[in-house]
Order: C-alpha cells, then structure tokens, then sequence
C-alpha cells in the first residue's frame, strides 16, 4: 500500500508518499481500506518529532480515518467486511490501509457522507470526553471555547447547544466568528480585539463560564481561571501556548474550581473503546436527526498531505482539512 512516511522530522516538505508493507489485522483489530482522514495539530507535532506514537501504533500520522472493512481479526464480532466505519486511531491515518482496535471503530451516521465521517472520531471523542464525561457540562450553563472555528471547536458548539447551554468563543477574525455564529455560538469574542474574559464577564452578568474548552495551555493558564465561575471547571486539551505558567491556589479555591487535562492517543484501549461507545451512545443520534454536521473545509488528496499540513498550520480554514486516497 502506499501511505505518508517521514523519513526525518522537519517541514511539510518532510511527508512523503510512499510504498510500505500492508497492515494485518490481529486479534481484536479489524482491516480497514482507507477512504478519507482528516488532519490534526498532533500529526504537524509528530511531523516536527515531536510527538511519537505511542508504542505499538503505526509509524505513520492520521488519528482519525473512514472507510470499509477489508478484513476482520480473531475475536472481533459486530462487523463485517463491507461495513462503512470511521475509526479513532493511535496512528496510521495517512494511508491506504490501517489495521484498527474493534473498540475504536463506528459505524458511519446515517446521512453522512463517507468521506466526510472521517473529520468526525477524533473531535467527537475528544470534545465528549472533556466537555460532558469530565466536565459535566449541563442545560444553561455557559461554555467558552477557544478556538471556536476549529474541528474541535466547531463540534463542541454543535454539542453544546444540543444539550441546552450557552455557548462563547474566541476566534481571530470576523469571517470564523461569523461561522461560529452560524453554528449556534451565542458570545463572539475577536482575541486580537478583545479581552476574553471582560468579555465572558459582560455576557454573563459578571458569572463567568461554567466550562471552559482550552486548547492554548499556558499561555491562557490564568486569564482562563479568571473567567471560570463559580465551581467552575477547565479543560485543557492543547499546549499551542505554551506548557509552564504560574496558578494562583487561592482563586481556584475561592471559586470551588477544578482543572483537567487529557490526550486520547496514549490511552490504554479499554479507556479508548470506553469513550468511543459514550459518542456513539449520545452524539450519533444527534448526528443522524441532523442537529449536528461534521464541518469540512476542504478536501485535499492524501498524497498531498503537505498542502493540507501548510493549511492547517497557517490557521485560515474552518473546521477540518479532510485527506482523500487517491
């Protein structure tokens, strides 16, 4: 088969398609033949060396695919060779095949395109997780989120005010902020423009955001405990920011606060196969009545992974940047 390797770390430059021995599927795994992944922050830091898979996983970037069941492994039941899936992955994405853990797979939502379900496990799995199952988001709470247009950001309005909440993000241009609007996002904030957490403050009648969605880490460490509300609590999911940044105690405890931070692709797979059912139980439904889309900014051949890397990396689109097999 053919997939994106990286011989050494480096630019855009450094993916390159080329021929490499085909995935088996081993116990508990299935086979599946690739027809679309979808780009992620994680695949430019693997790109950089910065960021490995974890042990066993396939050397190639992609932690999100669909596609069809080729083969099925030893001791996999509930699927057969044909079925339409998409697929939460360690690795392995960018290519023509992947072998996959049967607890990551879904099946493709009715009324969704298969090509498009690819931009679909990574920011349903990752928004769930923190948002609802460790958040505990709630009908009529406040979530802000930072970075409002990305993948990530634009599910997590969707879900948000599928559940009832109000919803606040920060984006850097009028254009994204238009998008998130149209989305169902209720509080525009422009962070080159605007104080996020006057901003917060103002919509709320001084409140602040019951969740808080932080992709930014450091950098926003404190000026995100400042906006939290009253028992309040921070999810971090990115470092784009920065890792170190000082806390002041005392305004987490008066406000009853908590912070959390999670990833997904080190995670063992019982933990994996664990969220991955939540999103099929709750958010499937509401993709299938049509409540919530997986937004697609553009689709690029997967043999061009470097276009889509420059893309992502320069910040213009909107939700995902999809790769395509040829």
């Amino acid at each position: 088969m053919h997939a994106i390797t990286i011989p050494e770390p480096g630019g855009p430059e450094a993916l390159v398609w080329d021929e490499v021995p085909d995935p088996v599927a081993g116990e508990g795994e299935v086979l599946v033949d690739v027809v679309a992944g979808a780009v992620n922050r994680a695949d430019i830091l693997q790109r950089q060396g910065f960021y490995d898979p974890p042990p066993g996983a396939s050397p190639y970037p992609g932690l999100e695919c669909s596609g069809r069941i080729a083969a099925i492994g030893t001791g996999v039941s509930g699927w057969s060779v044909g079925d339409e899936v998409c697929a939460l992955l360690a690795g392995g994405g960018y290519a023509e095949k992947v072998a996959i853990p049967a607890g990551q797979l879904l099946p493709v939502p009715k009324g969704v395109d298969l090509k498009q379900a690819a931009a679909l496990p990574e920011v349903v799995c990752t928004v769930w997780s923190n948002v609802f199952m460790v958040a505990h988001l709630r009908p009529g709470e406040t979530l802000l989120v930072h970075g409002g247009s990305s993948g990530i950001g634009t599910m997590a309005i969707q879900l948000a005010k599928a559940v009832g909440a109000k919803v606040a993000v920060t984006a850097g241009t009028r254009e994204k902020l238009d998008r998130c609007a149209a989305l169902g996002a209720d509080i525009l904030i422009n962070y080159r423009e605007q104080d996020f957490v006057a901003e917060v403050k103002k919509a709320t009648d001084g409140a602040g955001a019951d969740v808080i969605l932080d992709n930014m880490g450091a950098k926003y460490l404190e000026r995100n405990v400042q906006t939290l509300a009253v028992n309040g609590r921070l999810a971090i999911i990115g470092m784009q920011g920065g890792i170190k940044a000082e806390l002041n105690i005392a305004v987490l405890l008066a406000k009853r606060a908590a912070i959390s931070a999670t990833s997904l692709r080190a995670r063992p797979l019982g933990e994996k196969a664990a969220i991955v059912a939540a999103a099929r139980e709750h958010v499937w439904p509401l993709l299938e009545g049509g409540h919530v889309r997986p937004v697609v900014d553009r689709e690029l051949p997967m043999s061009d992974a470097a276009t889509a890397h420059r893309v992502v990396e320069e910040s213009g689109h909107v939700g995902k940047v999809l790769l395509v097999v040829p």
